[in-house]
C-alpha cells in the first residue's frame, strides 16, 4: 500500500484538485481513497492506476455536487483555490504539462460534472478515450462527445493542448512594475481593451462583488486600491510566485502571511483576465 501511495499520490492529487478546484477537498479525496483501498481485495488492483483514478473521480463527483449547492449562497464571485507550486519532489510539485492554467480552472465551472471529468482526464492528464471510457463506464463515442461539448462551452476551437506559456513571466513582472510605480499609461498598455477582473473575498474580506470590465476601469480599480492602502498606512509587500504552475503576484502586509493572490490570463500579448483571490479560507497554505 505504501508503494501505491508513493507511486500515485501526485497523479491522484492533480486529478482531484482540477476536478474540485479546492486543495483541501483534493487532499481529503486522496486520503479517503487510500483508506478505502486497504479493504480492497488485491486481485481487483491488477490495474492500480485505473482503479485508483476511478475511485478518486467518484469521490470528487460527490464533493462537486455538495460544493455547487453551497456556492448558491456564496457571497460574490467564486474562484478556484490557488495552489502554490513548489520546486521540490513533494506532492505539491506539479509538472507543467499535467496542469490546466488557472484561467481554464475558472472556465471549468461552466461544465457539467461529466464534462469536467472527461475534460480534465483528457486535456490535463493526457488519458486516451479508451481509458476515459472505462473509468467513466461510458462508451468512447460518448466520451468524445462530452469532450467536444466541454471544449465548445469553454470557447475552444482547436484540439491542440492548452499550454502554460513561459513568456507570461515577463508580462507579470511588467504589470507588477507598473503597479508599484502607479504608472497608469504602462498599466493600460498591458491590458486588453476588454479585460475583465474578478475578485473573490468570500464575504470575509473586502473585494469587489461584481466583475470589473474594460481597460480603463480595471486600471483605475487597481490603482485606487493601492492608494487606499497607502492612506490607511498599510505597507504592502509584493512578491512574484509560481501559483498553479504560472507566474503570479502575492501580496502581504509587512511581517504577515499572504492575504491576496493575483493570477492572469495572457493572450496575444495582452492581459485578458485578472483573478484576485482574497478569501482567507483559500490562502491557508500560503505563508
Amino acid at each position: 500500500m505504501q508503494d501505491l501511495y508513493k507511486q500515485y499520490k501526485k497523479l491522484l492529487f492533480k486529478l482531484a484538485y482540477q476536478l474540485t478546484g479546492s486543495v483541501s477537498d483534493a487532499e481529503d479525496a486522496v486520503q479517503d481513497v487510500f483508506v478505502k483501498v486497504h479493504s480492497v481485495p488485491p486481485e481487483r488492483l491488477d490495474e492500480p492506476k485505473a482503479y485508483l483514478c476511478k475511485m478518486v473521480t467518484n469521490r470528487c463527483k460527490d464533493m462537486m455536487k455538495a460544493a455547487r449547492k453551497k456556492r448558491e449562497h456564496y457571497f460574490g464571485e467564486w474562484l478556484p483555490e490557488p495552489f502554490l507550486t513548489l520546486k521540490d519532489d513533494s506532492m505539491e510539485a506539479f509538472e507543467r504539462d499535467d496542469l490546466l492554467s488557472y484561467g481554464m480552472l475558472v472556465l471549468l465551472e461552466k461544465l457539467t460534472t461529466s464534462e469536467r471529468v472527461v475534460f480534465v482526464l483528457r486535456e490535463a492528464l493526457g488519458f486516451d478515450y479508451n481509458e476515459i471510457a472505462k473509468l467513466m463506464d461510458k462508451s468512447e463515442v460518448s466520451c468524445r462527445k462530452l469532450f467536444s461539448r466541454a471544449s465548445a462551452k469553454m470557447g475552444r476551437i482547436s484540439d491542440e493542448p492548452i499550454l502554460i506559456h513561459t513568456e507570461s513571466q515577463e508580462w507579470v513582472q511588467g504589470f507588477l512594475g507598473a503597479l508599484k510605480k502607479g504608472n497608469m499609461n504602462q498599466l493600460l498598455s498591458l491590458l486588453d481593451q476588454d479585460v475583465v477582473l474578478v475578485a473573490d473575498g468570500g464575504g470575509k474580506v473586502p473585494a469587489t462583488v461584481n466583475p470589473v470590465a474594460s481597460r480603463e476601469r480595471v486600471a483605475r480599480f487597481l490603482l485606487s486600491g493601492l492608494r487606499k492602502a497607502a492612506l490607511i498606512g498599510e505597507e504592502l509587500v509584493f512578491e512574484m510566485g509560481q501559483v498553479n504552475g504560472e507566474p503570479a503576484i502575492l501580496l502581504r502586509s509587512e511581517n504577515s502571511a499572504v492575504h491576496t493572490v493575483v493570477l492572469f490570463h495572457i493572450e496575444a500579448g495582452n492581459i485578458h483576465n485578472l483573478y484576485i483571490v482574497r478569501n482567507p479560507d483559500k490562502l491557508g497554505h500560503f505563508v
